[in-house]
């Protein structure tokens, strides 16, 4: 996982409300234990007509929605069932970031551990962005999360919350199991200063 680094994006514009999993990836794509394509089945049944072929006026479709890493979505983004595709599909698509009021705590969870930062803004501010795209498309927005800050088109910047152990894994691109084995060195001084009890039931059942 690389290191998650702030950036400028143009940002594709969904702003649909209660967004689940199941629009986000279909259920039908989730046989694969592999990352790899499931780009291109992101919000399938949305980007695609029945004939397979993207349609046109699609956000993620058409410029500058295809190129973006930041997508601007509605209230409680990823509700539904939990799926790690979801934001396995996000990632592969390209985007880094989710803007929205809210998020589903499963969907928040699994975005997190896959380098796909969700940005929870207050509803003012939420308006406030999508008005200054609507107005003008190519805007762009900075996404910090050392500092966790959004800065707007505008250049106002808007401060996030986010999980400090999740901001750690993220900003030294390592998941739980690579922040385990940078400590590896800690936990064997802490083992060997701290033995297991002895078993004193088990030592006398032996006997």
């Amino acid at each position: 996982m690389e290191k998650f680094t702030a950036f400028e994006s143009w940002v594709a514009v969904l702003p649909v409300d209660n967004i689940d999993t199941d629009q986000i990836i279909p259920a039908r794509f989730l046989k694969t234990t592999s990352k790899e394509g499931l780009g291109d089945q992101l919000f399938f049944d949305w980007r695609y007509d029945a004939d397979g072929n993207p349609r046109p006026d699609f956000v993620i479709n058409r410029p500058p929605g295809n190129r973006a890493q930041v997508l601007l979505a509605g209230d409680n983004f990823g509700c539904g069932s939990s799926r790690e595709h979801a934001p396995w599909a996000l990632t592969q698509f390209g985007f880094r970031a989710v803007i929205s009021t809210s998020f589903a705590d499963i969907f928040k969870g699994n975005a997190l551990k896959n380098a796909l930062l969700p940005i929870v803004v207050p509803a003012e501010i939420h308006a406030r962005l999508l008005k200054m795209l609507e107005a003008d498309p190519l805007a762009q927005v900075r996404v910090d999360l050392a500092s966790q800050t959004l800065t707007l088109p505008d250049g106002t910047a808007v401060e996030f919350p986010v999980d400090s152990f999740a901001k750690t894994c993220l900003l030294e691109g390592i998941d739980e199991l690579g922040f385990l084995l940078k400590h590896e060195a800690e936990i064997a001084a802490y083992e060997q200063a701290h033995p297991a009890p002895v078993d004193t039931l088990s030592v006398k059942l032996d006997a």
